[in-house]
């Protein structure tokens, strides 16, 4: 049986954050060689469809049809792609999950603005949908906070810490690497600088990074970045970093975490970066292998 061939999913709800992941999609499609799903879901609510009659709601689904699929040829002509549009019902997040499966989809590429009321947009959190997905994923999903570049990736960003889950993002970063030929940046965060313990383990464990990395033969720099005395000054520190090296264009995160040493790949400070980000951020769920590709 012939191997089942793999795509991009971007849902696309028609807001400006959507359409940037799709316009950010098409180099990171070349180089995969893979086509493009568009998704668009139907949430249906009791009260928002109890204000439309029957014809009204059927055409409403026909000008969505329509535009979806406006949006999809135009896309196949301007960049050769392939591109699939797809009209689902239900839940925005779990549409997203099945599509993503149904399509043997390799990456979901997100924006970070959907159902985001008024009161959130200068919080930490991000969408709801987005949320869940990026929670829930079995494969990895790259968000787009702003309208960046993403037709190259110089660097990547890789903040580490002490659990051995992260070290799964290696893996991750090589590949993403090699289809790029990009440089990756490791980064761990020291914010209790009394700690020699903790320092020390660090430490070993960026070099032992840089090391695997090295050998992969992908270019590769270290650094151990201290802040103050607070774990709340871990994000700052990492997009403090991003943007002074001026080019890195993917930040690398895990977003479950058993270990507590470390909390910003988790909860309110993962939503942070993903917010606050100048460049696209890839959350991973870790999956528990049996081994590790980096051994202390």
């Amino acid at each position: 049986m012939p191997e089942k061939a793999i795509s991009l999913l971007i849902p696309v709800d028609f807001n400006e954050q959507s359409l940037v992941a799709l316009e950010q999609s098409y180099n990171l499609a070349r180089l995969l060689q893979t086509e493009l799903v568009l998704l668009y879901v139907h949430e249906e609510r009791d009260f928002i469809n109890s204000l439309f009659s029957r014809e009204q709601k059927q055409q409403i689904s026909e000008d969505i049809n329509h535009r979806l699929e406006e949006i999809a040829s135009e896309v196949s002509r301007k960049t050769g792609l392939r591109v699939s549009p797809v009209v689902k019902r239900g839940k925005v997040h779990a549409a997203i999950l099945e599509t993503a499966s149904q399509y043997n989809s390799r990456f979901i590429l997100m924006g970070t603005n959907d159902a985001v009321s008024d009161s959130e947009k200068n919080s930490n959190l991000i969408g709801s949908n987005t949320s869940k997905v990026i929670r829930q994923s079995q494969i990895p999903v790259i968000t787009f906070n702003t309208k960046t570049n993403f037709d190259s990736c110089r660097s990547i960003l890789l903040p580490l810490d002490l659990t051995k889950e992260t070290r799964q993002k290696v893996t991750h970063a090589i590949q993403m690497a090699r289809l790029f030929e990009s440089t990756i940046k490791v980064v761990s965060v020291l914010w209790d600088a009394d700690s020699k313990a903790i320092r020390q383990q660090l430490m070993a464990q960026l070099n032992q990074a840089k090391n695997f990395i090295l050998e992969a033969g992908i270019k590769c720099e270290a650094s151990l970045l201290e802040t103050g005395s607070s774990a709340q000054d871990l994000v700052p520190a990492i997009l403090n970093y991003t943007a002074e090296q001026q080019d890195i264009d993917l930040i690398m995160i895990m977003t479950q975490q058993e270990n507590r040493l470390v909390e910003y790949f988790i909860g309110s400070l993962a939503q942070q970066i993903i917010r606050e980000s100048p460049v696209p951020v890839m959350s991973i769920i870790p999956k528990d292998l049996g081994f590790s590709y980096i051994q202390f």
